[in-house]
């Protein structure tokens, strides 16, 4: 039986709005709903970068374009994004250690979006995530990017869990499977619960 719900989907295709719906919806209905998702941050028509904001509004920098390759040589970059691990680090890690530990967080989802290229520049947030999927208290509703060119091993592992229902997300079906992933997480819930 599946306990964590993933969607996964090309960029820009709809996955994290999928999750802010079904998180209003989750919410709506009483259940308790944690995590973050990542947005994007543009100036007029362009692409900048890229925000975490928690469910609860909360928000920090994951990363922005690059203006100077020289001071940013060190730094983890995606492309033409430099990606701030101390600022993700900083928001995300504490809002995931309750979701490590049984104590009081029965049947409670851990909103994940997402768990790519530039999160996992982070070994502490690989970890947490570990830690999150592996506890028998919690259903993690989060988003896997589509494997294109090189794989990464930690989302292959994720997506190949026994615990996993993958949904793939199209623009034929972004807007009509709410109901359906919804479901998903009620029955993972249900399931957690016995």
């Amino acid at each position: 039986m599946f306990c964590h719900v993933f969607l996964t989907g090309p960029p820009g295709i709809g996955k994290t709005t999928l999750i802010r719906k079904v998180s209003e919806v989750l919410i709506s209905s009483g259940v308790p709903v944690d995590g973050f998702y990542t947005e994007e941050v543009r100036q007029g028509h362009r692409r900048v970068g890229f925000d975490v904001v928690t469910i609860s509004g909360n928000r920090g920098k994951l990363a922005r374009i690059s203006g100077d390759a020289n001071n940013d040589r060190c730094r983890h970059r995606v492309g033409q994004y430099v990606v701030d691990i101390s600022s993700f680090e900083q928001l995300v890690l504490p809002l995931m250690d309750p979701f490590s530990s049984t104590k009081a967080l029965n049947k409670r989802v851990c909103v994940i979006d997402e768990i790519g290229k530039m999160e996992l520049f982070s070994q502490p947030f690989t970890s947490a995530v570990g830690k999150v999927l592996d506890n028998p208290s919690v259903v993690v509703l989060g988003t896997l990017p589509v494997s294109k060119g090189r794989l990464l091993p930690f989302v292959e592992e994720i997506r190949h869990r026994q615990d996993v229902k993958l949904f793939n997300v199209t623009k034929q079906n972004r807007d009509e499977i709410v109901h359906e992933i919804v479901t998903s997480i009620e029955e993972c819930r249900i399931e957690k619960s016995k």
